[in-house]
């Protein structure tokens, strides 16, 4: 049954009453009960898989309950799709975009609800109010620009701008930080607590539990389709909350680093020198050993991806790259592959796979050619697969499923076996547990730190100062294009990562006492 109400909660306004949910034979939801209460931000969690993402469809009207009922004011009710559950005041913000790329900002925020002035649109009123909306989020982006000129950042933000222009009963965050800087996300939860106060229900899953437990008064965890917790966030840790998620104790996240071969005068595996892209990135030199994790960390915009990128043959650029002493030419990505080099995005579902194709044409994708001529051979490519899924834990209901309805954290894993197909000597890894859980987060730690032991080399780049400090045994930090400085050892620290990434140096330091 639902939660029970006292007199200091009011009834649930949105609520789940012993719901399950079954895709054909397989059930994903077994009798969940969930209640948003009004002015209370209620915490989801659980693995990637754990039905997180069904739950809320459920709730927001994109998907029917098998059985169960939902209950709207106490009341039984049938959403005929999302925009019926919309008009009754439930508005999703998905982790996934769901923006048209080729309008504009106000034109997507305002999408269906359009202001009019008589007969005509008021394109006026409605860039003025996106305006309004976008500067609430301190978010400098003009509402008539074509959202497939944004940032993945800031095409965020404009999720966020249009569930703020509607009047939201209940409001359901998909991973809203997932790709957000620190201080957008305080922008966001300063917004969270404004509509807690206006007596909002909101729902919001995170797998980053410090937000969680900062940001939420209550907390369910889902695990494999059922309601294993359920409590007052004040009453519970952050360790409770991962041990409820996988259903083990969660010691030892980051496993020991792996030291770098760089003993007995041995050269670099990967020089890069003087790389420039223009406009983004200004003279950038690194070099990576055999076996070396190396960490790149800097704020969004400091050029991480982009340097990443020129490196793997994705950008145009100028300097040089020289692979295990081949020299690598620029803009070819197919050559750096062949060389040994392998890069994987961090905008999995963008640009890193096909979400509406299988797991197995996924999987051998970039190497079909080594897969049989002229004919593909399948019996090898499921083999291919067959070991995929069992090196990388891969958590399918069926081999044949399209990947867009994997989970995150499967879908990572199917990219990782996806980029490591090809066998590389150094492999470039963008945000490798972005939107992932902490079960999941641990497998590619694990991961990580097992090819570096084999001697692959791994440069990762992320926004996670935890991440790098505990992968890294070097860190590179990245400051407006420029490289600001390079950690490594016992100065691998928040505090040094953060001055770096400031653009703050020593002197700076010694100026400011």
């Amino acid at each position: 049954m639902t939660l029970p109400t006292t007199a200091a909660t009011p009834a649930p306004v949105l609520a789940l009453d012993a719901v399950t949910k079954a895709f054909g034979p397989i059930e994903i939801l077994h009798g969940v009960d969930f209640a948003l209460h009004p002015g209370e931000v209620h915490a989801l969690i659980g693995e990637n898989g754990a039905g997180k993402s069904t739950t809320m469809k459920i709730l927001a009207g994109y998907l029917d309950a098998t059985g169960g009922r939902v209950l709207l004011e106490g009341a039984p009710v049938t959403f005929a799709g999302s925009d019926e559950a919309e008009d009754r005041g439930i508005i999703m913000i998905h982790q996934e975009f769901n923006l048209a790329e080729h309008l504009s900002v106000d034109q997507n925020v305002f999408l269906g609800r359009e202001l009019t002035r008589g007969f005509l649109l008021d394109h006026r009123a409605m860039r003025a109010r996106t305006a309004d909306l976008l500067a609430q989020l301190h978010c400098r982006v003009d509402p008539a620009t074509p959202v497939n000129r944004l940032s993945v950042p800031d095409k965020q933000m404009v999720e966020i701008a249009k569930a703020l222009s509607r009047d939201a009963r209940v409001l359901i965050m998909d991973e809203p930080t997932a790709v957000l800087t620190e201080r957008e996300t305080e922008v966001l939860f300063a917004q969270i607590e404004r509509l807690r106060a206006e007596g909002v229900a909101i729902l919001y899953t995170s797998h980053k539990l410090g937000e969680v437990k900062r940001i939420a008064d209550r907390v369910t965890v889902l695990r494999d389709g059922t309601m294993v917790r359920s409590d007052l966030t004040a009453d519970v840790t952050e360790d409770d909350m991962a041990a409820a998620m996988v259903g083990r104790e969660l010691s030892d996240l980051y496993p020991p680093k792996v030291p770098a071969r760089v003993g007995g005068g041995a050269a670099p595996i990967l020089e890069a020198r003087g790389i420039t892209v223009p406009g983004i990135v200004h003279d950038a030199s690194l070099v990576l050993h055999r076996g070396e994790v190396l960490g790149i960390g800097g704020l969004v915009g400091s050029g991480r991806t982009e340097l990443a990128e020129a490196i793997a043959g994705l950008r145009p650029r100028t300097g040089s790259v020289r692979l295990d002493g081949v020299d690598l030419p620029a803009g070819q990505v197919a050559q750096a592959m062949r060389a040994g080099l392998a890069y994987l995005t961090e905008d999995r579902k963008g640009a890193g796979l096909l979400l509406d194709k299988s797991l197995r044409e996924n999987l051998t994708l970039p190497l079909l050619e080594t897969f049989g001529r002229p004919l593909i051979d399948r019996r090898r490519e499921e083999a291919a697969l067959d070991r995929a899924i069992a090196e990388f834990a891969i958590r399918a209901p069926a081999r044949d499923m399209a990947v867009g309805d994997l989970s995150g954290g499967n879908q990572q894993k199917l990219l990782l076996a996806k980029v490591l197909l090809s066998d590389p000597q150094v492999v470039i890894i963008d945000e490798p547990t972005r939107g992932i859980d902490i079960g999941t987060k641990q497998q590619i730690y694990t991961l990580i730190a097992r090819l570096a032991a084999e001697g692959r080399s791994i440069i990762v780049i992320s926004s996670e100062m935890p991440e790098l400090i505990g992968l890294a045994s070097r860190v590179i930090v990245m400051h407006a294009g420029r490289i600001a400085g390079e950690l490594s050892g016992t100065a691998v620290t928040e505090g040094g990562i953060v001055r770096l990434a400031m653009g703050m140096n020593d002197m700076d330091k010694d100026t400011a006492a």
